[in-house]
């Protein structure tokens, strides 16, 4: 069944030549593990910065980092954790796992694929170059302290004087436009080159939900791209569409943004809901629960989530008709969410689960999305949101939606795909360390800041004073803050470990059903010897058992 590469040359390649097969290459494969690779690189970044604001937080008070230095970090932070890491992890995947999925040979504009992954790098070390010409330029702060968000109008000239906020425009524009051409590439690529008889109701989820993912980044990116090119108009042509001494509205700004922000999680979330539902069927040994429910529902987050995006500007003062749709629309969206958690569960429900390192991320997965779910349902009550607005409440909200409801799931993808990608397993031992202590720091570090918010302590303060009764919280969060680290750590540790000595994988090491495990792990350059014809949605279970094949079923 498995289909082994041609036997190459044992004789190792010059550094050099395999650096520029590698900068080179269009091998979607390839370009898929340097965008994680990215990924990778910019989590230690962004987890870093997260490690100093916690230490400042950690006493009434400090007077560790300074305010200015503070803005800098939980800007640089936000940005990278949402634009260089998340985005990458989820288009890497993508770019490996969905052409190996639908059983094709590539995707349909290797080039493009590979301008895709270089524009998101360059935007990534635009964002970072501020830190070494910022000051050398204007001699004003090195790095943008105005927030993922930038809102208006502190992103204006008379606020934000020297070059950091337009390192901040560029670098996420470009990425922005690297995100489009992924996009445009795995739209086409799906729609046009699945394996023969592959009908679109019978590709695997995970290639389902990449598909409306992709359609959500071609409608939410542009508006924010409009965005921050009439930031630049402002700032240099004269321009005032932020600008309300002028004319302009500094609310324009939060509606465009918004507009791009709110898909934004769900393009962040996408990704993580398909990695779910292809561990939690084949560690639960049963098929997926309702299956065309999951794409509907898939295809009814996409679309709710267009529609729901003022809910981030309650406080800003709206029509009172204008919140009442918006918190319709904000409760709306749980009822497809809802359909899929319970689908995952109806699967769960009577399997013969197996607990292996890829099964206890989906689970993590779950409830911590759950946990972020009931939070963003209080959230989408005008009142309650109006009440713990800016607080710790909604960092803890976010966090538990985005972190806990996608890296949690990437983290599963990475110990279920890694042994398809490099033909060795990852440590079960050092994965349940990963995981726990991940587990165990996430929710001592977020858990708390629910209550900190609720007690009243705004974000974005870089300290507080004592007797607030905000103390505890704080220290405990900063607790979990270094615990998730080690987890981090334990994941590095991990990969290159595994890499070294970790036991050969084979090539289905899951016994699992979709078509990448139908090919030799590490795949061959071309993917498949032979192109399979598909007639179900699992083909690899009706070549395993052609006495009783999905197809007369489905």
């Amino acid at each position: 069944m498995a289909i082994a590469e041609a036997e190459q040359s044992s004789a190792p390649l010059p550094l050099v030549t395999q650096l520029h097969g590698w900068v080179t290459t269009v091998d979607h494969k390839r370009i898929g593990i340097m965008y994680i690779l990215m990924s990778f690189l910019f989590l230690v970044v962004g987890g870093i910065e997260a490690l100093l604001i916690r230490l400042q937080l950690w006493v009434p008070d400090n007077t560790l980092i300074g305010p200015d230095t503070f803005n800098q970090l939980f800007t640089m932070h936000g940005t990278t954790m949402i634009f260089f890491v998340v985005m990458p992890m989820l288009t890497g995947f993508a770019n490996y796992m969905v052409p190996l999925m639908i059983g094709c040979r590539d995707v349909a504009f290797p080039r493009l694929n590979a301008l895709g992954f270089w524009l998101s790098l360059f935007g990534g070390c635009i964002l970072y170059t501020c830190y070494f010409t910022g000051d050398a330029l204007y001699g004003m702060g090195s790095a943008p302290d105005v927030g993922w968000f930038a809102y208006a109008p502190l992103t204006s000239p008379a606020y934000a004087r020297g070059g950091a906020v337009d390192y901040w425009i560029l670098g996420t524009s470009v990425s922005g436009v690297g995100a489009l051409t992924f996009a445009v590439n795995l739209i086409a690529t799906i729609l046009t080159m699945r394996a023969p008889g592959m009908k679109l109701n019978q590709v695997p989820l995970f290639v389902w939900m990449m598909l409306i993912d992709s359609w959500l980044i071609l409608v939410a990116f542009p508006p924010l791209t409009a965005a921050q090119i009439m930031l630049i108009l402002d700032r240099y042509a004269g321009a005032h569409f932020f600008d309300t001494q002028s004319g302009g509205s500094a609310l324009l700004w939060q509606h465009l943004f918004w507009f791009f922000g709110h898909p934004e999680v769900y393009i962040m979330v996408l990704p993580a809901f398909g990695i779910i539902s292809e561990i939690i069927p084949v560690f639960s040994r049963k098929v997926i629960f309702g299956y065309a429910s999951m794409a509907a529902a898939t295809a009814a987050i996409g679309l709710i989530s267009l529609g729901v995006w003022a809910h981030h500007m309650f406080t800003v003062g709206l029509d009172d008709r204008l919140d009442a749709y918006f918190s319709a629309a904000s409760f709306l969206i749980a009822v497809p969410t809802g359909i899929k958690v319970f689908n995952w569960t109806a699967t769960l429900y009577g399997g013969r689960l197996k607990m292996r390192t890829p099964m206890l991320f989906a689970l993590g997965f779950l409830s911590m999305f759950l946990i972020g779910g009931l939070t963003g349902i209080m959230l989408a009550t005008v009142p309650v949101d109006w009440q713990v607005s800016d607080s710790y409440f909604l960092v803890a909200h976010f966090h538990y939606v985005l972190f806990g409801g996608s890296l949690f799931a990437l983290m599963g993808g990475c110990y279920y795909w890694f042994p398809k990608a490099t033909g060795k397993m990852l440590s079960e031992k050092l994965g349940l360390w990963h995981f726990w202590l991940l587990f165990i720091g996430f929710n001592l570090l977020f858990g708390p800041m629910h209550i900190a918010g609720i007690l009243g302590m705004p974000r974005r303060v870089y300290t507080y004073e004592a007797g607030q009764g905000w103390e505890i919280w704080n220290q405990i969060s900063t607790i979990g803050a270094f615990v998730m680290g080690f987890g981090i750590l334990f994941f590095f540790i991990n990969i290159a470990v595994s890499l070294r000595s970790g036991k050969k994988a084979g090539d289905d090491p899951w016994d699992a059903w979709t078509l990448e495990w139908a090919t030799s792990s590490p795949p061959p350059s071309y993917n498949f010897e032979q192109i399979l014809a598909v007639r179900s949605r699992r083909p690899l279970w009706d070549l395993k058992h052609p006495e009783d094949p999905d197809w007369k079923y489905e």
